[in-house]
């Protein structure tokens, strides 16, 4: 049975930000459902009481990027893989703040420095639960992978470019992701 918590302070704010790996679930009106996972040290912060924020590194796709902005529904989950059992999640609406926006520089300085970073996602909760969690399975976290930032610094930046354009310009469906005065 889920528990709901009325802010992200506390207890529950601090798992998740303990926590090596989450789940983004979304979905636009039609079409496919995404569930993409994410990690790496210090790619997520709680901001506030309701609201936590992930730097979005380039990958195959963009559907997050897309279903935020088609519909605008968004969850995050995490699960606790050691120590005592738990699922928290985080459910609500998201901002893509993407680097040619202002807000970048001083969104950005609260992330290290990663050179696939395309954009944050800010969510912003309508609801914060936690469940028990005991399906979940131990297992131990080893350390994160460093083959995204090596393959996103051999690209470069004119690469990066490139393959947003080709491979983040729009989504599974055919919805606009990374526009192009975004893909800089």
């Amino acid at each position: 049975m889920a528990t709901e918590h009325d802010t992200l302070d506390g207890f529950i704010g601090d798992f998740i930000e303990r926590q090596p790996m989450f789940f983004v679930a979304t979905a636009a009106e039609d079409g496919m459902v995404n569930v993409s996972p994410k990690g790496g040290e210090g790619t997520l912060v709680v901001l506030d009481d309701r609201r936590v924020a992930y730097l979005d590194l380039t990958g195959s796709g963009s559907e997050t990027i897309a279903h935020v902005r088609a519909l605008n529904r968004i969850t995050l989950m995490w699960c606790a893989f050691e120590g005592p059992p738990m699922i928290a999640r985080v459910h609500g609406t998201a901002d893509v703040i993407t680097r040619d926006q202002a807000e970048w520089e001083g969104m950005a300085a609260r992330f290290p420095d990663k050179p696939g970073a395309r954009a944050i996602i800010v969510v912003t909760a309508d609801r914060i639960s936690d469940s028990c969690g005991m399906s979940v399975p131990l297992m131990a976290y080893e350390r994160d992978r460093d083959q995204l930032d090596r393959w996103a610094r051999g690209k470069g930046k004119d690469g990066l470019r490139d393959y947003w354009e080709r491979k983040n310009a729009q989504s599974l469906d055919g919805l606009p992701a990374l526009l192009p005065h975004e893909r800089v």
